[in-house]
């Protein structure tokens, strides 16, 4: 770690601390079990993006929100966790002062656009099952795609204004990070200037991006537990509400943990300890990139289908392997 010269109005750089409680001794534990999960993340989603450009029918509305958000979750582990893994293999949590501001900048970007690609999705889950002869019609191709452009450009909107008020503070103090990556509440509390605006900019923000989508999203789900409801054919209403109960799952892990870290310090006598934090954003972070692949892979029919067709031509290549020897004619 590099102190920061006690005489200096400016931080050139950072550290990212981590776990501030975790001893020395577990840190390479820790480097392998972040490595795995890092690893683990990105080989799921990029399962589930080779799947989508490699079959054609797969080329639906509803594919096309799985793999922005597959896209997404790479995107933010990116991010996130290879600065962590250096934490704690190499002891090495400096990170540059632009660097900081940089990765704090994607961290919320690739959360906000997972909170509008998961309205995006629940949308798209609405119009199919409320409006199931209208659908084909309302949700084509080129409009899922125009959603999804529109989600990945506008998701820069909040970040930008984070970034914004930053700019015009200065840091002067301490460079300690006490969390696992640059994110705004944590260089909010290393500023010189009064926090408690910046601090309330930050709460309304983050619930501006994330309750608004989150609003929509249970009005949607209203409205299919309704039709479900509705439906004669049990095994259909069985289905559906199966598919719908993992979605809700999975967006469930990813608000709640969120409102609980953003509203902690506006509610009285509600006190958690630093470890406590990081853990909660850690989970809400990174648990749903984790389980989105197997969620939406592996209970996909046309997905199961197609792993079990790769499966059976790969044993039928090996168990005749001149089959496909193609033999040159003679001319």
């Amino acid at each position: 770690m590099s102190p920061v010269d006690k005489n200096s109005t400016e931080v050139s750089e950072f550290f990212i601390v981590g776990f501030p409680s975790l001893q020395h001794e577990y840190f390479h534990i820790m480097a392998w079990f972040f490595l795995i999960f890092y690893v683990t993340i990105l080989v799921g989603n990029l399962v589930l993006v080779v799947v989508f450009a490699l079959e054609r029918n797969l080329q639906k509305p509803m594919y096309i929100t799985m793999v922005s958000l597959a896209l997404s979750d790479i995107g933010f582990t990116t991010v996130a966790l290879p600065k962590l893994i250096a934490r704690y293999w190499w002891n090495d949590g400096s990170i540059g002062f632009h660097t900081c501001q940089f990765q704090r900048h994607m961290i919320h970007y690739f959360g906000s656009l997972n909170s509008m690609i998961m309205l995006t999705m629940a949308v798209d889950r609405y119009l199919a099952i409320c409006f199931p002869l209208r659908y084909p019609t309302l949700m084509t191709i080129q409009t899922m795609t125009v959603l999804t452009v529109f989600c990945w450009v506008t998701a820069h909107i909040f970040p930008g204004i984070g970034s914004i008020n930053l700019a015009r503070t200065s840091f002067c103090g301490p460079n300690q990070i006490l969390q696992a990556f640059c994110d705004f509440t944590s260089l909010v509390s290393l500023v010189c200037e009064q926090q408690s605006y910046l601090y309330t900019v930050t709460y309304i923000t983050a619930m501006v991006v994330l309750y608004v989508p989150l609003c929509f999203i249970v009005f949607s789900y209203i409205c299919i537990v309704i039709t479900v409801l509705h439906m004669v054919n049990g095994q259909g209403r069985r289905k559906t509400f199966s598919t719908c109960t993992t979605q809700v799952f999975i967006i469930s892990s990813y608000y709640i943990p969120r409102f609980v870290v953003y509203t902690a310090p506006y509610i009285p006598n509600f006190q958690t300890t630093v470890d406590g934090r990081m853990a909660t954003t850690f989970f809400y972070s990174f648990f749903p990139p984790l389980i989105n692949p197997f969620v939406y892979c592996l209970r996909t029919k046309e997905i199961q289908e197609i792993f079990k067709r790769w499966i059976q031509k790969r044993k039928s290549n090996k168990s005749n392997p001149g089959r496909n020897v193609t033999v040159p004619e003679l001319h």
